[in-house]
């Protein structure tokens, strides 16, 4: 009875110590990136672009004009009081439309990085860890994507699907898996030799489960300064989409395709592909500022472009 209420008092002992170290490692972090002004900027923005999202009907002065609705008797008015970002040239707000593009550009953004995420990452545990022919075939092949630039590849993909926001969050997605199949490999073949995975291995662990469960979790800050990196560049190529016709169309108010429409009126009426133009330069500098932040606190190198 002794015994088990001792080993019980030191397994209580070893989890408050973990609890402990992991909120020491927290506060720690926290302290790195607070040290930034630059990254504290860009969480603020992320976090605005967020809640924009999530609350847009809320927020939009003018809801129903993210839809395909007309206003003839507002059509193409500067911006002004009534309207802060003007009208466009069916007399819809711009402003409620960009701030319902918010979401659009989030769910794109997000979407591909997770079908990235889940092609690459386990292609790049597999490659790195199995070793010899396998990872032979799997790099072969991720080369053979990395050598078309990730906007040619999609412009391709999307040339020959229809254009909607679903074939366009997939034909980005083709482009982008190879960039974490590439990042995670160099990583498993940096881990694979330190003493916890040869620990396991000589208890019997099964290369799957040493994978996934021993060398992935040591992965993980790397993939998430990578995905936030990313995140800006994933938007940017969407709304590049967009802006050629193959992405969202008409009357979703995606950025680029509203950059598109708005370009038609140059110069005279600069409102209609500015603002949409500055929601995408905003939104891409968050992401960047935030992704460099987050690589000084964890403390990992990654590439930025993607």
């Amino acid at each position: 009875m002794k015994l088990s209420e001792n080993n019980s008092s030191v397994i209580n002992s070893e989890v408050i110590s973990i609890k402990k170290t992991r909120s020491e490692e927290t506060k720690r972090a926290w302290h790195r990136l607070k040290r930034s002004k630059l990254s504290l900027v860009g969480l603020v923005i992320v976090l605005i672009i967020v809640l924009t999202a999530i609350f847009a009907p809320w927020i939009a002065p003018y809801p129903d004009h993210a839809s395909g609705k007309i206003f003839f008797d507002k059509m193409n008015q500067p911006p002004s009081l009534e309207h802060i970002f003007g009208t466009d040239e069916v007399g819809r707000d711009i402003f409620s439309r960009i701030i319902f593009g918010a979401r659009i550009s989030l769910v794109l953004g997000f979407t591909v990085l997770a079908i990235a995420i889940a092609i690459g990452v386990p292609l790049g545990l597999i490659a790195g860890f199995w070793g010899g022919r396998v990872n032979t075939i799997i790099m072969r092949i991720t080369d053979i994507f990395l050598a078309i630039p990730s906007l040619v590849l999609a412009l391709a993909v999307a040339a020959i699907m229809e254009p909607t926001l679903m074939n366009i969050m997939i034909a980005i997605s083709f482009g982008w898996w190879p960039w974490f199949t590439r990042l995670v490999q160099g990583e498993v073949l940096s881990l694979k030799g330190e003493q916890f995975v040869l620990a396991s291995e000589g208890l019997g662990a099964s290369k799957w489960r040493i994978a996934f469960t021993e060398i992935l979790p040591n992965c993980v800050s790397t993939i998430i300064v990578k995905a936030t990196l990313d995140m800006g560049f994933v938007i940017l190529t969407g709304a590049s989409l967009g802006f050629l016709g193959l992405g969202a169309q008409p009357p979703i108010p995606e950025w680029g395709t509203m950059i598109a429409e708005g370009r038609v009126y140059l110069p005279e009426m600069w409102w209609q592909a500015t603002f949409p133009g500055l929601a995408i330069l905003v939104t891409v500098l968050g992401f960047n500022l935030l992704g460099d932040g987050l690589r000084d606190v964890f403390d990992v190198q990654v590439d930025k472009e993607g």
